[in-house]
């Protein structure tokens, strides 16, 4: 049965340095009707803008979760290192409320959710008149780059977070597994501090980071152990990790039943997760979408043409990060005419094409300012899970993981039916549309 949205019943103030710049913060957490979410204000900024907490608002910053508003630019309403109190509020089951902040970082306390859980529970907790929305894993989801990777396993008894960490030849191997609730959350996990390897301090610095840290509030670990202070607990680095991911799942505004397993993994695929939970929520309640751009508007866009133009509609496009289009498979496909008549099947280079076509869709305003052409360089880890046949509509979902000035990392999943037939990590380069590029990048 799922349970009521919840709420503080009085606001709760906090203060304290920002890990990164090292100036004073103060944040308020506020109570807020039911259906409002979580919500930043930066009370700091003309207008106080608001920055809503989603999967769409994330954006990358390097070891924390950033939001920034839809439209702001690069100074304007950001929301830095907001994890640790996000991570309390999820786990507290604390789903509305209005945090009021005078930085662009929340102030870093201790390092860990402590001091968040600890005001929350003093504040008290009230339920609320509306239902809180959850989502049940029913089929594996998995999400790598190099050698770390998160999982999704179906659940149907609430969350489990396990986590195995590996810093050799720092710090040895650390596995721990939690079942998340209220209770052990503020014992076991909120504790937990940020970490980071003494030989990181010299390039977090030259990045500008970390002007506020200190080792009361931040572990340093060298091969000797902990420098200049006690650890809580034996594994405290594995807790703060999951305790992480506890924060960025914040970002999907449901509750979660789940077994989520982290190999190594940080934010970024942390990130990538909470949206992949994020949109199986709303592809099982929404209705059938309209196009974004339809076929004539994809013809100005892509330089296929028939037999070659293997997308029939955008449904989803967030330049630069995300595409989702459909492709319908009819048995008037001129390929089905070889392949095979009497038992017509699409090839797989032609899903993955639909695929590619699909993420050249994602970098379409930036090719046109630039006139530019998305140009295909490489593919990686092409799985084929099914057969796509007349009759089955591909859902082409791409996600941008590296965008740099001339190439672009892109995850492309096709589905049929919800079913995952065919993914692939796809390289592309931007190329002049007057000629050929002059090199490939190495």
């Amino acid at each position: 049965m799922r349970r009521l949205q919840r709420t503080i019943e009085q606001p709760v103030d906090i203060t304290g340095v920002g890990i990164n710049t090292g100036k004073e913060v103060g944040m308020s957490i506020n109570p807020a009707p039911e259906g409002a979410g979580i919500r930043f204000v930066r009370t700091d900024l003309p207008a106080s803008p608001e920055v809503v907490v989603s999967t769409e608002n994330a954006i990358s910053r390097l070891r924390r979760t950033a939001l920034r508003r839809p439209g702001a630019d690069s100074e304007g309403a950001e929301v830095q290192l907001c994890e640790h109190v996000l991570a309390a509020l999820y786990a507290m089951r604390i789903d509305n409320v209005v945090i009021e902040l005078d930085h662009v970082e929340l102030p870093v306390v201790d390092g860990s959710a402590a001091p968040f859980a600890e005001a929350l529970e003093n504040a008290g907790i009230v339920e609320q008149d509306r239902p809180r929305r959850e989502v049940v894993i029913s089929q594996p989801i998995s999400i790598s780059a190099e050698d770390a990777s998160i999982i999704a396993l179906p659940s149907e008894d609430g969350l489990r977070i396990s986590f195995t960490l590996d810093y050799r030849p720092v710090l040895e191997p650390q596995y721990g597994s939690w079942e998340v609730t209220p209770k052990l959350f503020a014992k076991e996990l909120a504790p937990a501090r940020s970490f980071c390897m003494e030989d990181e301090i010299e390039e977090l610095r030259s990045r500008n980071l970390g002007k506020g840290a200190t080792y009361e509030n931040t572990l340093v670990f060298n091969r000797e152990g902990v420098v200049g202070n006690t650890l809580r607990f034996p594994d405290e680095a594995c807790r703060h990790k999951v305790l992480d991911i506890l924060g960025d799942l914040c970002l999907t505004g449901v509750d979660i039943n789940a077994h989520i397993i982290g190999i190594k993994s940080g934010h970024a695929l942390n990130v990538r997760m909470a949206e992949r939970i994020r949109r199986i929520l709303l592809e099982r309640v929404a209705p059938p979408r309209k196009a974004v751009l339809d076929v004539r508007a994809i013809q100005e866009a892509l330089p296929h043409r028939y037999p070659f133009l293997l997308v029939d509609r955008l449904v989803e496009l967030v330049d630069n990060r995300r595409a989702v289009g459909i492709k319908n498979v009819t048995i008037n496909e001129e390929f089905f005419n070889g392949h095979w008549p009497d038992q017509p099947i699409m090839p797989g280079v032609l899903q993955v094409e639909a695929m590619a076509q699909t993420g050249g869709l994602m970098f379409a305003r930036r090719c046109a300012e630039q006139n530019k052409l998305a140009v295909l360089l490489s593919l990686d880890n092409v799985k084929f899970r099914r057969t796509v046949v007349p009759g089955d509509q591909l859902v082409l979902q791409l996600e941008a993981e590296k965008v740099r000035s001339r190439t672009a990392q892109v995850h492309g999943v096709a589905l049929v039916g919800g079913e995952i037939v065919c993914e692939a990590d796809m390289t592309y380069m931007l190329v002049d549309k007057a000629g050929e590029p002059d090199s490939f990048p190495t």
